[in-house]
């Protein structure tokens, strides 16, 4: 089956609600998740059906305990895709500020003031950007930190992860890696991300910074 814009579009809600932080509210959704899932082609759908059934069978208090340990306590797998890119430095704030405008033109504003707000460049925001705001901008915002998605999704796998079949099919919603990113995956995975620069002046204002990077 080809996979159309409609089935990127599906499938990236799918997966931001799937890669986001595990609550009651998302297991009741389960049957409606399984339903769209069921729409998509096998490249798309079958990898989210490996996590659904994780969802099925896993307590709650399971899978948060798991989310928290995997995306929270372990920058390799950070759902902050700026991290990889940037790393704790001052130009990860100007990376992040980008996120916003991008958001902000296509008419959506993030509520900063919740207790609970994730960054802008969180994979779950951006996923749902890009399947109820402006598709086209949310694949290009995805594109442009591929390689970072590609680490966090070999990471995942190699980990045994239940999470990496989200990555697989955020994967196979993209282009194939071209010879320049499979060089960034590699150069990435030798040096990890970029490091503090001495003396450099911050390049955004000090709200758009990271506190310590991944909470």
């Amino acid at each position: 089956m080809t996979i159309t814009d409609t089935h990127r579009v599906t499938a990236w809600q799918v997966q931001s609600l799937l890669i986001s932080y595990p609550d009651q509210r998302l297991l009741d959704r389960v049957p409606l998740l399984r339903a769209a899932t069921a729409t998509l082609p096998t490249a798309l759908g079958a990898p989210l059906h490996t996590v659904l059934d994780h969802l099925d069978r896993t307590p709650l208090t399971t899978l948060a305990a798991d989310y928290v340990a995997t995306f929270d306590h372990r920058k390799r797998f950070s759902p902050y895709l700026t991290y990889f890119a940037y790393g704790d430095t001052r130009k990860r704030g100007m990376a992040l500020l980008r996120f916003k405008h991008a958001y902000r033109a296509a008419g959506l504003n993030l509520d900063d003031s919740a207790d609970n707000a994730e960054l802008p460049d969180h994979l779950a925001v951006v996923l749902e950007f890009a399947a109820t705001g402006d598709p086209a901008t949310g694949q290009r915002l995805l594109i442009e930190h591929r390689a970072g998605l590609e680490m966090m999704r070999l990471g995942l796998r190699e980990a045994g992860s239940p999470w990496a079949g989200v990555l697989d099919s955020v994967s196979a919603t993209l282009p194939p890696l071209g010879r320049h990113e499979h060089e960034a995956v590699a150069r990435l995975a030798a040096e990890g991300p970029p490091e503090e620069e001495v003396g450099l002046a911050p390049f955004a204002p000090p709200e758009y910074m990271p506190q310590g990077g991944p909470r």
